[in-house]
């Protein structure tokens, strides 16, 4: 994936979203090409980091670092994606919160406080991954089909397998 960045500045309080190879890492924007991000150590520092390491994880550091360090080579964006649904918290306390965490360890997990449940946390006060609910909805419309597949495989040999009978009677 080649760099590419944002068409937009970003502004403090403003949610980033680095395309990462197979899912997304964010960070919020402090302001001065800094942001604060939520990082499991597990997971090498710097930029095109693997998300194998992040399942393996359950805590993490909330650090800050030059924007250009987490994007590295990776595309980024901003995306304040809840806007539609939740009003943004005033930006001074969305930074003075984060700031506040910088250096802590606080507990991971993949799919209920990860790093995009940790910067909506901050700028809307909902810890939400749009991520992890897609995930999820694709693995239940995956099962759902799968169960179909299987119910219809079921039918049509139990249908197979009675017409079969009928003949040799």
């Amino acid at each position: 994936m080649g760099s590419t960045t944002s068409r937009v500045q970003p502004s403090p309080g403003d949610l980033i979203e680095v395309d990462r190879p197979g899912y997304q890492h964010w960070a919020l924007y402090v302001g001065d090409g800094y942001v604060i991000h939520l990082v499991p150590p597990c997971e090498a520092a710097g930029a095109g980091i693997g998300s194998l390491g992040s399942v393996t994880c359950n805590r993490a550091k909330i650090q800050k670092v030059a924007l250009k360090f987490v994007v590295g080579g990776d595309s980024y964006r901003v995306n304040n994606q809840l806007d539609d649904k939740y009003e943004p918290l005033p930006v001074g306390k969305i930074i003075r919160a984060a700031e506040l965490q910088i250096g802590r360890t606080i507990p991971y997990d993949l799919f209920t406080s990860n790093c995009e449940h940790w910067v909506n946390d901050m700028r809307y006060g909902e810890p939400e991954s749009r991520q992890v609910r897609n995930l999820v909805l694709a693995g239940v419309g995956a099962t759902v089909g799968t169960l179909a597949l299987v119910g219809l495989v079921h039918i049509l040999t139990d249908k197979s397998e009675n017409t079969n009978q009928r003949n040799r009677r």
